[in-house]
């Protein structure tokens, strides 16, 4: 029984690693650096970046954009926020990872 117990709850750490971790080590608030309450991390051949761009453009969302292969602090902050791939927000503290219009809007809110 107690090994059932211990396998569930490593699975169950595994499964919300993400919110365990934020909670841990809460991002930094690069924002405020910005006085803005989205930065998009992108290229400037990135698809999906131009896609994030036009979508924020469309909804009126001002945002700082760093181009992570001409600014070191940008993509050093990119690094930090677990990035690995473009493009990666960062809205009011929230990282999110590739093109994803529900949670830009979610975590505006």
């Amino acid at each position: 029984m107690k090994k059932l117990f211990v396998i569930l709850t490593v699975l169950f750490i595994i499964q919300k690693w993400d919110v365990i971790s934020a909670y841990i080590n809460p991002n930094p608030d690069y924002g405020e650096q910005q006085n803005e309450e989205v930065i998009l991390y992108a290229t400037s051949w990135c698809g999906y970046c131009a896609k994030t761009r036009a979508f924020m453009e469309d909804k009126g969302i001002s945002y700082y954009e760093y181009n992570i292969e001409e600014s070191t602090e940008g993509h050093r902050q990119f690094k930090s926020l677990g990035g690995n791939g473009v493009p990666l927000l960062l809205v009011n503290g929230n990282v999110i990872k590739g093109y994803n219009p529900k949670l830009i809007l979610k975590y505006l809110d």
